[in-house]
């Protein structure tokens, strides 16, 4: 989307954070702190040369995990546990400044650090809130996938992240239990 807008992209940003854990496939794009640097580093969040530690790994997975559950939230009441996001954002170096049209949440200290890189995804949660596309970010209801998507459905009632793979794995599964006889009947002859 060439012409998306400061929210959009920080919808995207934080979608594109979640997602690098690939649930189903197990595939995970934050296996080392250099991986951490390395995602950071593309996306303009952090200068290059930015090394990222253990620690800061940890609290990346921790955002990472704690942002899937708020969006697992978004798609209506849960059975699963939600984790709590609160003590992962409470770490990260955010302060607030006035400089501009509306208050920002920015990095504080060495804006060169993984650190701040993280505290700049922390910050897109902001910016995506302040145009109405926190709540449109979703996780996909196929528990084997878990797949972030930003829903841009008029009624904001998108379930999955695709509806050829997961749809269809959830609805084909539904009919074949509607199908299947109950337990302890004859079978059909």
């Amino acid at each position: 989307m060439a012409d998306a807008g400061p929210g959009e992209d920080a919808a995207l940003l934080l979608r594109d954070f979640v997602n690098t854990l690939d649930v189903d496939s197990g595939t995970d794009g934050l296996a080392a702190p250099a991986d951490l640097a390395r995602w950071l580093t593309e996306r303009g969040l952090v200068p290059s040369g930015t090394a990222a530690s253990d620690a800061d790994l940890a609290m990346g997975i921790a955002l990472r995990e704690g942002l899937r559950a708020a969006m697992l939230a978004h798609r209506g009441p849960t059975d699963e546990e939600v984790c709590d996001l609160d003590d992962v954002l409470a770490e990260l170096p955010l302060r607030v400044v006035l400089d501009g049209p509306r208050p920002a949440l920015v990095p504080a200290g060495d804006a060169a650090a993984a650190a701040a890189g993280l505290a700049r995804v922390a910050s897109a949660i902001m910016d995506a809130a302040a145009a109405g596309t926190w709540a449109r970010l979703k996780v996909c209801e196929e528990d084997t996938c878990r797949w972030a998507f930003l829903d841009t459905s008029k009624n904001r009632s998108r379930a999955w992240c695709s509806m050829k793979t997961c749809g269809n794995r959830t609805k084909t599964r539904a009919y074949r239990a509607r199908r299947r006889p109950p337990a302890g009947a004859a079978p059909a002859r």
